[in-house]
């Protein structure tokens, strides 16, 4: 049987997340941005929590197409507060609104978000190597103060650090996991 990170270990969901997602390194930009939302809803939450309320959360905010919750209204806030299928936090709702339009400014000013996230480590994971996991770095720190620049919300470094390991940003898998180093081209 092969070892896996910990928190994976049982829960089917978690473990087929873990192992076919968590920690791949990502590149596209559309993909990035929804996730990151999701790591924006998961604020105070497990991600557990957030993980079994995806499908949800994707049906809710239509496939997570920025175009279309960019023109999102005070009735369609109203229509996902009343969703139970997603976490009705109207902060967080409206920070994904804002989020979209953030996105989509960037695009049309050419800044494409995969390369603008990605730029940060030049294109390559990170692997971490050694103690304890830590809730935040400097590069999320810095990566959280650039975010908000571009007028992004709901993206403190913690938030961003927990993005950028479920992203293969950084490669946070337990040393004998058999997931570590994907991103290097090693499983």
């Amino acid at each position: 049987m092969a070892h896996r990170c910990m928190w994976a270990e049982g829960d089917p969901l978690m473990q087929d997340y873990h192992d076919n997602e968590w920690g791949i390194p990502n590149y596209d930009s559309r993909s990035l941005w929804e996730k990151l939302i999701l790591d924006g809803f998961q604020a105070g939450l497990s991600w557990r929590t957030i993980l079994y309320r995806r499908d949800g959360f994707r049906q809710a905010f239509e496939g997570f197409d920025p175009k279309v919750i960019a023109a999102y209204t005070a009735d369609d806030v109203d229509r996902l507060m009343g969703n139970p299928r997603i976490i009705r936090a109207r902060a967080k709702i409206e920070a994904t609104i804002g989020n979209a339009k953030a996105y989509l400014a960037m695009a049309e000013a050419g800044d494409d978000f995969s390369e603008f996230v990605w730029s940060f480590t030049d294109g390559k994971p990170i692997v971490r190597t050694g103690g304890d996991i830590p809730s935040k770095t400097e590069l999320s720190e810095r990566m959280s103060k650039e975010l908000k620049t571009k007028g992004f919300k709901f993206v403190g470094p913690v938030i961003v650090y927990a993005w950028m390991q479920a992203v293969g940003i950084v490669d946070d898998h337990d040393n004998d996991c058999f997931c570590r180093l994907r991103g290097e081209g090693s499983f």
